[in-house]
């Protein structure tokens, strides 16, 4: 039986592509709280204490170590992360005598820098994780994480015990815990367009947009009444063909990479283990490939877009683009940015699972943290964790900043301080790995009607997450998923932005080539493997 999960919800992962740092909603999590969290935790701070001097008494902590935490984003450069880090590492010295060292693996070509980390039998300690959008099962099979079951208990205990066990369930490979899932925070990371409402009300749009074919109306009324604004200013990196699959199909996503855009996925939510595809199955690919012909002959979009490294959310926030994409959590910090930057903006969103009901919840394990198979020091790596989980001071100084210069608290909120500067102030810590509602501090920055807006539309449709326990074995067709990999890197960013010729034949070399890489190969095993797994979920 399918266990509903108690996160938000997701468009399944078909979308994460979209926009590649997927939780970071461009610059991190600083900024994106859980609405609804009261940040009431009186005693955290000791109980956790209390917990790590448990720990500790169990462990040796005489020597002084340090212990690193992988985690993804660009390195902030402003050195206010360096002074949390500080003095959060005051306490770490105090608490378990042991300092923190985050390590930052870029999104410039993230996914191959993160993989050649795991695979280089460097002694990472602690790291982010995600088994749809950082292929930790894949890394979990090349041996790249410790197992957990007899040091969780020991060495952190507050963790263990606050974690269902139908949760770890969920983090095991092959019958062994290999992450600690990130189950207690809320979040509704399902992608979508953003638009200016203002703009929408001009082109004569005054319902919320339902499908791409508004948004075509409303970048065709940009491009011939704002002079000197492209459109949608996007970049090649930016991949919305899952967003095409959302919107149009009932398929689902599975847990499994095939680079640049999906290429497998189920049949829906009524059959959710038989394999499909967009791209072979119907004319999905095709219609995608005509429409974004259409709005690239249009002009909604630069000349050179395949080559243009330009920041889109800059460009909005500036007044000089009408169209962004990411999820829910981003437009939450961007609708007050918008309204504080182009006042009366009223910026929209779009969710693509709006247009038939497409939408599932979000996985426990979307975000999480593994230890590394090379970890020197395994047992304070998890006191560190145990920390940075549950003890108040030290979830704060690493989620928001310091008291004081990142943000203040009044009425219950988290506001920016008099004077705060977005360049010399901002921070982030992009910590995706192990977020907790119970620590949560709910924020100015981010809108407060999103709970009665979107998050009331997601609740009527949502579905639950059904492949949180399906772990797919690659071995068998490992070169084949690499050679599709390669296959949609080159071909797919020309078919998105209308470059790769006639739509009809561009699809048709791009099903030819994804065939020849051993897409029927790939499907067969999928299956297979889907096959047992339903009999597991079933029995």
């Amino acid at each position: 039986m399918i266990k509903v999960k108690k996160l938000g919800a997701i468009v399944p992962a078909l979308t994460l592509a979209a926009g590649l740092a997927a939780c970071s909603g461009g610059n991190g999590n600083g900024k994106e709280a859980s609405p609804g969290a009261d940040g009431n935790n009186a005693g955290a701070t000791t109980t956790a204490s209390a917990s790590a001097s448990q720990a500790a008494g169990a462990a040796d902590t005489s020597k002084f170590v340090k212990i690193s935490y992988v985690i993804l984003g660009d390195k902030p450069k402003n050195g206010q992360f360096d002074a949390a880090l500080a003095e959060i590492n005051k306490l770490m010295k105090q608490k378990i005598n042991a300092e923190l060292e985050w390590k930052w693996v870029e999104w410039a070509d993230w996914q191959t820098k993160y993989n050649l980390l795991l695979a280089s039998g460097d002694p990472v300690d602690l790291i982010t994780i995600g088994t749809d959008w950082l292929d930790t099962w894949g890394n979990a099979q090349r041996g790249a994480f410790m197992n957990l079951d007899d040091l969780l208990p020991k060495y952190a205990p507050q963790t263990w015990e606050s974690i269902p066990q139908e949760d770890w369930a969920e983090s095991k490979y092959k019958g062994k815990i290999v992450l600690i899932p990130e189950n207690a925070y809320t979040q509704w990371v399902n992608h979508g367009f953003f638009y200016r409402g203002d703009w929408a009300k001009e082109a004569g749009i005054t319902e919320p947009v339902k499908d791409w074919d508004g948004i075509e109306k409303y970048l065709q009324y940009i491009k011939d009444n704002k002079k000197n604004v492209i459109p949608w200013d996007a970049t090649a990196g930016v991949s919305t063909f899952g967003g095409w699959v959302n919107s149009y199909t009932q398929e689902l996503e599975l847990p499994i990479s095939t680079g640049w855009l999906p290429v497998f996925t189920t049949k829906s939510v009524d059959d959710p283990y038989t394999v499909v595809s967009p791209i072979f199955d119907e004319d999905t690919m095709l219609n995608y490939a005509t429409k974004m012909k259409s709005w690239a002959d249009k002009g909604f979009w630069r000349e050179d877009v395949l080559n243009y490294k330009g920041d889109t959310r800059t460009l909005l926030k500036g007044g000089l683009t009408g169209l962004d994409q990411h999820h829910t959590q981003t437009f939450g910090t961007l609708r007050v940015d918008m309204d504080r930057e182009q006042p009366g903006s009223e910026l929209q969103m779009y969710p693509f699972a709006r247009t038939n009901g497409n939408l599932l919840e979000l996985s426990i394990t979307h975000g999480g943290t593994s230890l590394g198979a090379h970890s020197k020091n395994p047992e304070r790596a998890l006191m560190a964790y145990d920390l940075i989980r549950n003890d108040e001071q030290i979830y704060r100084l690493l989620n928001y900043g310091i008291e004081g210069v990142q943000y203040e608290i009044k009425d219950g909120k988290r506001v920016l301080p008099a004077g705060y500067d977005p360049k010399k102030n901002e921070f982030y810590s992009d910590f995706w790995g192990g977020r907790n509602d119970k620590l949560e501090i709910p924020s100015s920055t981010v809108w407060d009607q999103l709970p009665t807006t979107l998050y009331a539309e997601y609740d009527k449709i949502k579905h639950p997450y059904p492949y949180g326990q399906f772990v797919f074995d690659k071995t068998p067709v490992d070169a084949e998923l690499t050679a599709i990999s390669q296959v949609t890197g080159e071909m797919g960013p020309s078919i998105a932005f209308g470059k790769a010729g006639d739509p009809a034949k561009a699809v048709e070399a791009f099903k030819s080539k994804l065939k020849a890489a051993g897409y029927d190969k790939v499907k067969a095993e999928l299956q297979k493997q889907l096959d047992a797994y339903k009999q597991q979920m079933q029995g």
